[in-house]
């Protein structure tokens, strides 16, 4: 495989000569050039990008931790990500965690190797204490909001979403709330923070109303359905669209009033209200504060979509 050093001898120019035309660099005679290509593309040369972005300290790539791909609330996420990534020419590098906070360790040990020039973190299954010794090595953006940190955050005030979904419910009559969260009996920020509202807006919000079995995709609306028939809700607020509509279809005529999130096409179609967290917005700011590397904390305004 020819490198560098073969076509600088087959050329007669310099190896600094043969490096400028490879790295596009300006200042270089258009005939020289036009020669080293000539040439490059004779013995079918293709440059060590790695080792050009080991050179320059970039690898115009950032690595976006999340716990899974195949979810609506990920996929508005990353779409923001994207879209921001490719105007800035930037690679996207998925690396799912399935909420282990080993292989997120792992993640970060890449990082650490400079595989990626930043991170933005969508949820972190690790304390926040994991990541102090990787700021070092870049940029790392979290979508979420940690107020007691001095890290950078995009994030929704989840506090105020979901006060404004249970004061819905309860302007609605709805006496005997129930709930469905995402992580399977692991209390999260997220989960702690649910369980505080709803049991400030219903103070006599029963426990035993939680549907705890890991309801993140619309299938797990069909257990969800089941439980809360048995449980004889009259209201629930779902961690999801996806979840709601399969509730919903499931409960058929009878089915109490369904509160979603995310406010993607399927509660458009059955029509029902929805939280709107504008998590492609969320992506995209978060990619543009890995690009200006500001250790800031931007919220971004959601809306509930009454229906």
């Amino acid at each position: 495989m020819a490198n560098i050093r073969d076509i600088a001898k087959i050329t007669g120019y310099s190896v600094s000569t043969v490096s400028r035309v490879i790295n596009n660099h300006p200042y270089v005679d258009e005939k020289k050039r036009e020669q080293i290509l000539a040439v490059m593309k004779e013995l079918n040369y293709v440059p060590n990008r790695s080792a050009q972005n080991l050179s320059y300290g970039k690898t115009k790539n950032i690595g976006v931790i999340l716990p899974f791909i195949n979810h609506a609330y990920y996929d508005q996420m990353l779409n923001g990500i994207m879209e921001a990534a490719f105007e800035h020419q930037y690679r996207v590098t998925l690396l799912p965690t399935d909420y282990d906070p080993q292989r997120e360790k792992r993640y970060l040990e890449e990082f650490s190797t400079k595989m990626y020039d930043g991170l933005i973190v969508t949820t972190k299954s690790n304390p926040i204490d994991a990541f102090k010794e990787y700021h070092r090595y870049g940029p790392i953006i979290f979508c979420e909001n940690i107020p007691d940190a001095d890290v950078s955050c995009v994030y929704y005030n989840l506090d105020n979403s979901l006060r404004e979904a249970f004061m819905f419910l309860k302007d609605h009559g709805i006496k005997h709330v129930g709930i469905t969260l995402g992580r399977s009996k692991n209390i999260s920020h997220n989960s702690k923070v649910t369980l505080q509202v709803v049991k400030e807006i219903f103070p006599k919000f029963d426990d035993r109303n939680i549907f705890w079995d890991c309801c993140v995709h619309g299938q797990d609306g069909e257990k969800a359905a089941a439980f809360f028939k048995k449980r004889n809700v009259d209201g629930i607020l779902t961690n999801g669209d996806e979840v709601a509509a399969v509730i919903l279809e499931q409960y058929g005529a009878s089915a109490p009033l369904v509160v979603g999130r995310e406010n993607i096409l399927v509660s458009r179609l059955m029509q029902f209200s929805s939280i709107d967290h504008h998590l492609t917005e969320i992506g995209h700011y978060a990619f543009e504060a890995f690009i200006d590397n500001k250790k800031e904390k931007i919220c971004i305004q959601h809306d509930f979509i009454e229906r």
